[in-house]
């Protein structure tokens, strides 16, 4: 059973998401905040008080536009914590969906909340503090040195793997019809750029998400993508083929042919050659 609380500083909507976390029958208790500073000191108390108290609190539902602190700055405040409870955001905005999953926020639920949305929420919050509760299994040495041993392999050279890696970004999340979606990175063919928005493009189809390409390219270096024109980014290992024609480049991945700009044709190639050779 959950112990929740819920941050808003808009009392309308504070009382309604109150009613709907009290109506799911995982949650043991739902109390609210109208500020962040006072949702701060409640957590401060509960932490203090330790995980077992009456007073404790396992999740923070929270705004993100709010007098003085917004959600974002609370919830980077409690990332300094050793144990802080966990985070769903509640907002009217769309755009902040990538910082708050940076900040490991559990789910982004869209402002008019809806029973069905929040009670998924409820779901993954649930299962996580229940997963966190059960005690958990001695890992032999042998194991431990065997997934270490499989992580080197799948590395690139050079690269450094973890023992444990908890919480990789290997997902971005996307917003579809007020429901939060996970695309998993290592799905992503190549993006496209729309303006301030970026199309994430599957072999399922594709996704808009509000990241400027630049972002994308910046975040996903390490991860094999690479820009070959100002309005695309590709997973170089998901190029089919490179076409020379009449001094022009293109690439091929799937049925989609892209153009190479000239100023990234010669660094491509390069790369290609060396993606090639491994």
């Amino acid at each position: 059973m959950l112990r929740v609380l819920a941050v808003d500083d808009e009392k309308p909507a504070l009382g309604e998401l109150l009613y709907l976390l009290r109506s799911d029958p995982r949650v043991h208790s739902a109390d609210g905040a109208t500020d962040a500073t006072e949702a701060l000191r409640r957590i401060g108390r509960a932490l203090d008080a330790g995980p077992d108290d009456a007073d404790g609190i396992d999740v923070v539902f929270l705004d993100i536009h709010m007098a003085g602190l917004t959600g974002l700055d609370v919830a980077r405040l409690l990332a300094g914590f050793a144990s802080p409870p966990l985070i769903v955001f509640v907002t009217a905005h769309e755009g902040f969906a990538v910082q708050a999953f940076d900040l490991k926020a559990v789910d982004y639920v869209l402002k008019p909340v809806r029973r069905e949305r929040l009670a998924e929420a409820v779901r993954r919050v649930s299962e996580l503090v229940e997963s966190a509760r059960e005690p958990r299994q001695p890992v032999s040495s042998t194991a431990t040195a065997s997934a270490s041993a499989a992580a080197s392999a799948q590395a690139p050279h050079g690269a450094t793997v973890p023992a444990v890696q908890r919480g990789a970004p290997d997902q971005i999340p996307v917003e579809l019809g007020g429901v939060t979606r996970f695309v998993a990175i290592d799905d992503i063919t190549y993006v496209e750029a729309q303006g301030d928005y970026a199309r994430l493009h599957t072999a399922d189809g594709s996704h808009l998400v509000r990241i400027p390409l630049s972002t994308l390219e910046e975040r996903w270096a390490s991860r094999g993508f690479v820009r070959i024109h100002r309005s695309h980014l590709v997973a170089l290992g998901r190029i089919d083929e490179l076409r020379l024609d009449a001094g022009a480049t293109t690439v091929r991945i799937g049925t989609a042919e892209l153009a190479v700009s000239r100023r990234h044709a010669r660094e491509l190639r390069d790369l290609l050659m060396r993606h090639a050779r491994r």
